[in-house]
């Protein structure tokens, strides 16, 4: 995909578009962009600020720590993100202007937050990002500019509380360079005892009490640089290039472009919801600026907590740990999206690999038992033991995340040469030697657990954790035989005979043994057997496990859970009943920064990652009906009453990308990408009657739509131009093609939704006469209503 290239005049076109000062036709409302969040005031509770980070850095605005990756200080339970002081969290002040003067702006766009002062006489501009490339980077630059005749100077006042001083790295200073003061220090207690203290070094550009704009200049702008690495020559080199960047004046533009690049391989928009659009923009911000590049050679990922990287400091909600919200919650967007970094995720539990075998052993288990809660070494740094010992469901989460990877991507490399196949049978043999034999029930039992429900501190059989230790047990036997790796014959067995608890009377899942329909429930569990487990069931079950445990629910329990429910209403398109539950959602998001919290009360965590993911997971997977299968992608659309279009931007699978737009008429998909010729061919099924027409490249010509009654062998005589819409396929004719494509061309396909539902999967293909197919090749199928066939 090309990168925009940004002149001078563009990129200020760009900035005032992020100060909220876009030109407009003087006869048309102004449009509201639903990726800027202006506000007048910033919150009162300063836990809801906006926050900058680029998967190495992060930060509140206006705070005076940042947080760095894999920086922790305080050892096993002590273990929370060293703070970092921050120069850039420094507010300012205009003499002349007043507060109804001030605009703040989130521009999830270009990932950059700005507080503008304007009066009639002046205008000035803050900016602070950290720098989508430059990841070493964290930037303040202030802009002043002369309205109309004013000749007066024009003072700033800079606020700032930065002292060069952590309650958890003993900095010392150093000499000066190139005109910014340095610190570098250790953390002051390593993660484990007898373990490594971790470095910083810190460079800043000095900010003064005050800036002037003088009589005579119209115009003048200045940059604060913060570089940030775990070596005095990492930082040197941070600073030196970030100088560089701004005194060539691309500094901010390279950042926007990065982020522009960004926003162009993965978006969800929609259309009749300025609040659904405002707050999915908001949720894919605060997801990926707590994403590294999916090359950074120069520091290893250390996974992604509920809060990001500008939370977890002392006494913060999670301490910046690593949880199973990682694989269940947030994984599942990253990799649909983005599957080069969703890998760095499953790095993260590669190369903690080795601790969650020293606990496995410990413990008196087989393989690898990871930790419930990890942070840089892969240790256990819980609170509490309990959790470590007994919410043991994560070792399925995470092997549930790597069999999702492998399916998406078919990437055999990773699983073969760098650790995943390692994790996986690792896993597997945990499970194994974590069952008991019940005679009695002749099945096998996992004993003593605590589900995702943790109101159940101790109970047998968890029905999720149950279903995601059968997964780990069927994808070693299935990924071993894929790699040509041996694996025990035993686990076949456990996974068939490992019991998930099922009542025939009342044709539900009760949670665990003993489970009493109206329990209190504290979160979303055993309806996750339905998404994302995908655990075969009726839609009878389904229904009953929505009803059973909807009631139960706390209502004020954490953010991701009522997403989970709407999606499984959509699965029966209920989509009355799913709007509701999504309703329960915007409770957690706060204004005006559409900073999301634990709780609906504002309460918990903030900046909470983990209710973010499980809200993005509502559109991706529940209006489009995508569901991640062994041998396809499929897809059963459906869009709530006060949707009238969703388009997903980005779609990765097996190397191809995918957008897709959804109407209350229509259902596009859009080929943007191939891996190349002859490689992963694709063909597009509707699930029933199985029929595959190959279509085969020709000669380019007008677009002929298939009419009704006319046979796919009669359109076929009509070529098409690459990159050109099919059009509206009516209910009647069952029947879809789109044309093989070249790398970086675009193909549309379209078909006509009217009042029917549709199943669709993409499968990979593999043809029959491989020299005379480009890339890609779709078929038909049959449709159908949920429940019925026609």
């Amino acid at each position: 995909m090309r990168r925009k290239i940004y002149t001078v005049n563009s990129l200020y076109s760009v900035f005032c578009e992020a100060l909220g000062r876009r030109r407009e036709d003087a006869n048309k409302a102004p449009r509201v962009d639903p990726a800027l969040f202006v506000s007048d005031t910033l919150p009162a509770d300063r836990r809801f600020m906006a926050t900058v980070g680029n998967g190495y850095l992060g930060t509140r605005v206006y705070d005076k720590v940042m947080h760095v990756n894999g920086v922790y200080n305080g050892e096993a339970g002590e273990c929370h993100r060293a703070d970092v002081p921050s120069p850039a969290g420094a507010e300012l002040n205009v003499a002349g202007a007043g507060a109804e003067d001030t605009s703040f702006t989130l521009n999830t766009r270009t990932g950059t937050f700005s507080c503008v002062i304007q009066s009639g006489k002046f205008r000035v501009a803050q900016r602070i990002f950290a720098h989508r490339t430059h990841v070493h980077l964290l930037a303040l630059m202030v802009e002043a500019e002369r309205l109309g005749n004013y000749t007066e100077p024009v003072v700033i006042t800079i606020n700032s509380t930065f002292t060069p001083h952590s309650q958890d790295i003993e900095f010392v200073s150093g000499p000066d360079f190139m005109g910014a003061k340095y610190i570098h220090g250790q953390t002051l207690t390593p993660e484990v005892k007898g373990g490594r203290k971790l470095s910083v070094h810190l460079l800043w550009t000095p900010l003064p009490g005050f800036l002037r704009l003088e009589p005579g200049e119209h115009s003048r702008s200045w940059a604060f640089l913060t570089a940030v690495a775990e070596t005095e020559e990492g930082a040197r080199r941070a600073y030196t290039q970030g100088l560089s960047l701004a005194q060539a004046g691309t500094l901010y533009p390279s950042h926007m472009e990065a982020w522009a690049w960004l926003w162009g391989q993965s978006r969800l928009e929609v259309t009749g919801s300025q609040h659904l659009s405002q707050a999915l923009f908001g949720g894919l911000y605060y997801l990926m600026s707590s994403l590294p590049q999916a090359h950074t050679p120069d520091f290893l990922f250390t996974g992604l907590s509920p809060g990001g990287l500008p939370n977890g400091g002392r006494g913060q909600d999670y301490h910046g740990h690593v949880f199973w919200d990682q694989e269940i919650w947030m994984f599942p967007i990253v990799v649909m999206f983005r599957p080069d970094l969703a890998v760095k995720l499953l790095q993260y539990r590669v190369q903690t690999l080795g601790p969650a075998r020293d606990i496995a052993r410990q413990q008196g288990y087989q393989g690898a038992k990871y930790p419930w809660e990890s942070a840089g070494t892969g240790t256990e740094v819980s609170d509490a033991d309990i959790y470590g010992k007994r919410e043991i469901h994560i070792n399925g989460d995470i092997s549930f995340a790597f069999r999702q990877y492998f399916y998406l991507t078919q990437d055999l490399e990773f699983f073969r040469n760098c650790g995943g196949w390692e994790v996986v049978v690792s896993i597997a043999e945990f499970w194994s030697s974590r069952v008991t034999w019940n005679p009695e029930e002749g099945c096998y039992d996992i004993k003593g657990v605590m589900p995702p429900d943790e109101y159940q501190p101790n109970i047998n059989n968890s029905v999720y954790t149950s279903v995601v230790a059968k997964y780990s047990l069927q994808f070693a036997v299935e990924l071993g035989t894929r790699l040509s790796k041996p694996v025990r014959p035993e686990w076949e067995e456990i996974a068939e005979k490992l019991k998930v608890s099922f009542d025939p009377e009342r044709q539900y899942h009760p949670e665990y043994d003993g489970y009493t329909p109206g329990t209190d429930v504290k979160q979303a569990d055993a309806v996750l057997l339905g998404f994302p487990l995908m655990y075969p069931m009726n839609p009878e079950v389904r229904r009953n496990d929505l009803e059973i445990y909807e009631g139960a629910t706390d209502p004020d329990g954490p953010a991701m859970t009522w997403s989970m429910f709407a999606i499984g209403w959509l699965e029966l398109k209920a989509t009355a009943r799913a709007g509701q539950l999504l309703e329960k959602c915007y409770k957690n998001i706060q204004e005006p920064f559409k900073v999301w919290s634990e709780s609906a009360d504002g309460s918990g965590a903030v900046n909470f990652l983990t209710g973010t993911g499980g809200f993005l997971q509502f559109p991706l997977f529940g209006c489009t009906g995508i569901r991640v299968r062994k041998d396809c992608l499929y897809f059963d659309p459906v869009l709530l009453d006060n949707i009238s279009e969703l388009r997903i931007t980005g779609i990765s699978y097996l190397g191809n990308k995918l957008d897709f737009e959804l109407t209350k008429e229509l259902f596009t998909v859009v080929l943007t990408a191939a891996p190349g010729p002859q490689v992963n061919l694709l063909e597009a099924v509707l699930c029933g009657s199985g029929e595959s027409f190959t279509l085969y490249k020709g000669t380019p010509s007008p677009h002929c739509p298939l009419l009704p009654g006319s046979s796919v062998a009669q359109w076929l005589e009509h070529s098409l131009c690459q990159g050109e819409t099919l059009g509206k396929f009516p209910y009647s004719t069952q029947s879809l093609i789109i044309i093989p494509p070249k790398p970086q061309t675009i193909i549309n396909w379209s078909f006509s939704t009217h009042d029917c539902l549709w199943d669709i999967a993409v499968r990979n293909w593999l043809p029959r006469s491989p020299t005379n197919i480009q890339s890609i090749h779709f078929t038909v199928c049959s449709v159908k209503r949920f429940g019925t066939s026609s």
